[in-house]
Order: structure tokens, then sequence, then C-alpha cells
């Protein structure tokens, strides 16, 4: 078969692979480059079959049309240019390029020396230029054809202060559920599946946050000692899939699986990498944005471009301050939302794509271009407020509406459940959405994504059973992941047969868990968290695609789990924990107040209670009152703390409460169990304990 471009001055706005119905339009991005050749595959990838020069340049877009091209089609490019590295061009025509608006990539990435622009080897290192053709190794762009039977499907929208996340990765969530089929697991389609979502359903939780799925490649590093990229953090395709999570290489199954969540009333949040690509530093291979216009699509070095500009710790930055880098980014998040009605994004080292050339600015143009886009400002974004670079830590300086994971949440009830002295300001601050952090700017108290525990650490079980991290698996010599983990093996470091330390341990899980779910803000739980899931103490398990990496499902901690079903709906059933505002101890004209924080003996905390560092005992009673026409309603808790020994605790007189009842306890073998409360309550050794006014909803 031949191939020609059609010689009709055909330009369409969209960049990529665009099949028409007659025919396929395609259209790259370069600036700098002489020539870019559009090349056709067999499809199976194997075979160049043509080769052909976009015969249209129009603002530094090269396009083509080709008639009776359609879905299926395997291609790549090729760009024609100067290699001058020191001058920040790296064209080499003999390297096959992946096309960065790809919907679908065929194939595995070979590692091979012919994927490297410059020799490897070579005395002249990168400045060095290799003739190698890259084809043979490289993956390619699949043309795809859109059409897909939403069946009415709707974006959710579910409100911040009614979300709870659910942090979890496709093979890590399936590959060893006894319930999931075999030839589902470590696929959306067994994410999918019946005994994955019935968990999440029963569970409570209303959001999953998938570790990245766009097309991403396995370091080569990572390759020659027989291990993978697991978590996913080298995206190189931001609009395709990842093929190793697709069943039948087909990309309506991931349309399938959130189809799938939005039918159970569940939303699909993507972790997105924009602030780096696969290609890595000045020394990295030439894949795609490198070989297509590295000048442009890379943060380069001022002083000598031959270099990247690196505040990622991967060896390079993506440009987003350059207007057409940007739209690819842009262009990406729109198409997840569009075509496959994703919720919303977390977006990986975020501080990256706020920086300008002064440094981070919260009013760059990255972040306004977000938020004044029309489709984008309406879903959830989630920003992990640092990066590597100098002054990348950003925790509560990202503006509305994004929201912040909060690693000073996570910290600080560790410490404090860890028995640390002085922590009861800290705690304090948590509680309530931490408002030293976030409370400016109008922002609100759910701006304050809360968690435990993430990917990237010890998961909440590895928090109370080991002090030190244990990540030898790595081949690192343990030096990678964090040493400063806030952790507390509890007698024993790891697994035990102590029954002491194995109930000690429990008890602990249950009042951080219960803490997480009774502070203000957002919850995010860590998928396995509530399974008493282990990573042997490997805290920085992103190459571990193994049983180290993915979850235990028949050693699951049923007890555990039926107390975080309970804890989810006790927060649901409560709308003081979830408030919008962040409460400031305000008092209306009947003397009812909305927040107030006690001391033991039942009178409100003083300053010298404050400075107390032995003193690990703190009552938060919090309140939201609301008036609806003519009808008011309220709904009141006090939630005692304790991280020390047994304590009585006066329970206070205030807005005219007149009688406890003790509605949870992590001291209790049963945790949800309402009982009337004695006017001075004893709270465990080690447990959190919630009273709520007797005849209050």
């Amino acid at each position: 078969m031949s191939f020609a471009f059609s010689e009709l001055d055909f330009l369409k706005p969209e960049l990529g692979a665009e099949y028409t119905g007659e025919g396929t339009h395609f259209a790259v991005f370069s600036a700098h480059a002489e020539q870019v050749e559009l090349c056709l595959f067999t499809e199976d990838g194997r075979q160049e079959i043509a080769r052909l020069p976009l015969p249209k340049r129009e603002g530094d877009i090269w396009s083509g049309f080709i008639a009776g091209v359609g879905p299926g089609t395997v291609y790549g490019y090729r760009a024609h240019g100067p290699y001058a590295p020191s001058e920040g061009h790296r064209f080499n025509p003999n390297k096959l390029l992946l096309d960065p608006y790809a919907k679908q990539v065929l194939g595995e990435l070979t590692w091979d020396d012919a994927l490297y622009g410059y020799t490897i080897g070579s005395a002249e290192g990168d400045l060095s230029f290799d003739e190698r053709d890259s084809a043979p190794f490289m993956i390619k762009g699949v043309v795809q054809d859109p059409a897909f039977d939403w069946d009415g499907d709707e974006a959710i929208r579910r409100p911040w202060t009614d979300t709870i996340i659910y942090e979890t990765h496709i093979r890590g969530m399936t590959m060893l559920h006894p319930d999931v089929p075999d030839e589902l697991r470590g696929t959306f389609l067994g994410m999918a599946s019946d005994p994955i979502v019935d968990h999440l359903v029963k569970l409570g939780v209303s959001a999953v946050e998938l570790l990245p799925i766009q097309y991403f490649v396995d370091d080569r590093y990572l390759t020659e000692k027989g291990l993978r990229n697991y978590w996913g953090y080298q995206t190189l395709g931001f609009f395709a899939p990842q093929p190793r999570f697709l069943s039948r290489n087909r990309i309506q199954e991931f349309k399938t699986m959130v189809k799938r969540f939005h039918a159970a009333g569940i939303e699909v949040i993507m972790d997105v990498v924009y602030n780096h690509t696969a290609e890595g530093n000045h020394l990295g291979p030439t894949l795609s944005f490198r070989g297509l216009d590295n000048r442009n699509y890379y943060r380069l070095s001022e002083d000598d471009p031959r270099h990247t500009y690196d505040t990622t710790g991967t060896g390079n930055s993506l440009n987003t301050a350059h207007p057409m880098v940007m739209r690819m980014v842009l262009d990406s998040l729109r198409y997840w939302v569009n075509a496959m009605h994703v919720d919303g994004f977390r977006f990986d080292l975020a501080s990256t794509l706020g920086r300008e050339q002064d440094g981070f600015e919260r009013e760059g143009r990255f972040l306004d271009a977000i938020r004044q886009d029309p489709i984008l400002a309406g879903v959830k974004l989630i920003a992990e407020p640092w990066d590597v670079g100098h002054g990348g830590y950003q925790v509560g300086g990202f503006p509305h509406p994004f929201r912040e994971w909060n690693d000073k949440y996570r910290d600080d009830v560790r410490r404090f459940w860890r028995k640390d002295p002085g922590m009861l300001s800290d705690i304090s601050e948590r509680l309530v959405g931490s408002p030293v952090q976030f409370n400016h700017s109008d922002r609100n108290a759910t701006s304050s994504v809360n968690l435990l525990s993430a990917h990237d650490g010890f998961t909440l079980m590895d928090t109370v059973s080991y002090n030190d991290k244990h990540n030898e698996a790595n081949g690192e010599g343990n030096q990678d992941g964090h040493s400063n983990n806030c952790s507390d093996n509890m007698g024993a470091e790891g697994q035990t047969e102590d029954g002491f330390i194995l109930s000690a341990r429990a008890r602990r899980r249950r009042a951080m868990m219960l803490t997480l779910l009774s502070s203000q803000g957002v919850p995010m739980i860590l998928g396995g968290d509530e399974l008493g899931n282990s990573q042997g103490g490997n805290n920085n398990a992103y190459c571990q695609d193994n049983e180290t990496g993915w979850i235990d499902w028949k050693g699951k901690d049923d007890p555990f789990l039926a107390f975080c079903q309970k804890a989810v709906a006790f927060r649901k059933a409560n709308p003081c924990l979830r408030q919008e505002p962040f409460l400031i101890g305000e008092v209306d004209e009947e003397q009812h107040f909305e927040l107030v924080w006690f001391a033991p003996d039942g009178t409100p905390m003083r300053e010298e209670n404050w400075n107390d560092g032995e003193l690990r005992v703190l009552g938060m009673f919090v309140c939201r009152r609301r008036v609806v026409g003519d009808q008011e309603t309220g709904n009141c808790l006090l939630l005692v703390l304790n991280a020390g020994g047994d304590c009585a605790f006066t329970l206070p007189s205030i807005n005219g409460v007149e009688a406890w009842d003790r509605v949870a306890d992590t001291g209790a073998e049963d945790s949800f169990a309402t009982h009337p409360a004695e006017e001075t309550a004893m709270v465990y050794e080690a447990s959190l304990a919630i009273f709520k006014p007797r005849g209050c909803d």
C-alpha cells in the first residue's frame, strides 16, 4: 500500500494524530526543526513501511493529512535539524520519536545504546553523534478512534467536604486479590472488577487516586538489575494509558473502569507527572521531546544550554513556561477530562510547575492557566507542594482551587501518637485543618489533604512496626528513601509473635485512623492500610513490582478493616468533622461555641497547659450549627486524644450540654458502641475517645 499526503490546504487545530472518518491528520510542534518526517509501520510495529516529510508548517506546527489511514495505524516521527548540544539542540533523524500527543503506545521499550542521540562510550560523550536507527527498540504511537458508549456517564463533582480519597496502584490493588480473575489482575478491568469496587464501596471512600497510569518508562538501570518502575513516575506519553494495565491492548478499558467507578459513586483522580519526563539529563536517551525540540521542551541551564536545569531530581524539568509546552500539558489534562471522564488530578512535584524565572510563583502562568480554564477549574486539583529545587517546599503556597498534600499532618499525627513530648499545639493545628498553612487568601479547611501514609514512605502498619527503613531489595545499599519516618516499632523491629506488642500496634493504628477521619480537611487513606498491609519496612518501593509493593489480601486484618469501615461511616454521619470554613472558636448570640480546647480537668486549655511538654491529653469540642428556614440543627462532638496512660477526663459543661454519650473509643473492644458517660470519664491509654451530647444529632 502506498501512502501520500493530501495536497489540500488542510489544517486542524488539534495536535497529534486525529482520525476524521476519512483519514488521519498528523500534527506535531517543533520550532527549531528543519524537517519532520512521519514514519508508518506494520501493525506489529516491527517494520517501517513509509517515511513521509510533513508537508505543511504554520506557527512551528508541522502537519499533513493522509486519506484512508485510520485507527490502528502505527506511527512515529523523525526530526531533522542541528545537532549542537552546546546550543541546546539535539536533533538526530536516526532516532524514532514518540508523538507527544500519542493516544496509545504500542510495544515495550527495549533498552539499547541506539536509543541515545550520541554514541555511548565515545570520548566526546554527548557531543558525539550516533547514526544507528533506534526504531527496532522504540515504542510507537497508534491512531485511535475516540468513539465510546458512555451511556449517560457524567462527572460526580462531589464536594470536598464529602470527599474521602483512597490512594492506590492498579497492579498493587489487584495482583494478589484472590477473587479478581487471573487474566484481569494488574489491569484497568481488574481494578473495575466487582471484588475491588465492592471493597471500596463497603469501605465508604468517595474517590480513588491512581498512581501514574499515563505511559511511563522502566529506567534502564532498573531493568539491568531485574527490577521495574513500579510507581510510574517517569512519564513519556501524557495522553496514552500505560500498556501493561491493558488486558487486550484497547484504551477503551480505561474508559470502562471510569464508567464502572462512576456507577458506584466513586470519583477517579489521576496522579500525573508533568514536571519532568523519562528522557533524563543531557546523557539520557532521545525518545520524544529531546529529539523534537530539546531547547523548548526542557528548561536548560542559562550558562550552558548543553545541560538541563533540574528541580525534580530526575535530570530534567519540563519547560511549561513555553506556550506550546504549556499547551501540551493543558491539552493532556483536558483530554483526560473530556475524552476519558476523569474527575481530577494530583500533580507530582507541583512546585516545579509553578516555577517562573525567579522561582516558585503562586500566581505563575501555569497555575493561572489551569485556574482560568473552564474545564479544568471545575475538577479536583491536588498539588504535591514541593520539589527538590531551591525554595521548592511550598505547603500552603498554592492558590484556590488547588488542594495540597499535607506532610505536616502526617508527621505531627505520627509524633503525637508516638508520645513525643510537647505535641499538643501541633496536633491541635492538624485537627482543625492546619490554619497556619492554609487559612489565608480566602482558602478553607478543605485545602489540606490529610494523610497518615502514602505510596512514598512507610505504610500505616510499618509506621508502628519499624524504627528504620529496610530498602535493601532496591539495590541501593539502603541509602534511598527517607530516614526520618516518625515511626515506632513498639518493642520489636518488624514481625513479632509478642501478643502485647501486637495489641499495642493495633490500638495505635485505630487511634491514628480515627484521628485522620475526625480531622477537618480532606482525608486520604493509603490503599491497603485498612487491611494492615506491610511492605516489610521498605519505605521506597518504587521499583518493587512484586509482593513487596502489592497489597496482601490473604493476610488482611479483618477486625481493623471493620473498624475502618465504621470510622468512615462515623465521619459521614457527623458533619461537624468535615466543615468548609476554618473553625476559630467563634461564639454566636446564644453563647454557642464552635470550637473549644479542654484540659483533663474539664476546664479550657490555658497557656501553662499548652506549654506542658509532658501533657499528652487534649480535649477538642467541635460543633456545627446550621439554621435552614425555621429549623436549627446542631452536630457537636468532644474528641479526647490520649497518647499517655489511662486518664480520668472531666467532661465539660458547654453549649447547654447536660449529659454525654461515649460514641467512639479506640481503646474499647467495640470501638463504636454507644454508652452513657459519667461526668468524669476514663479515657484509656493510647486511645481516642469521642463523646456526643445526649440527644444531639
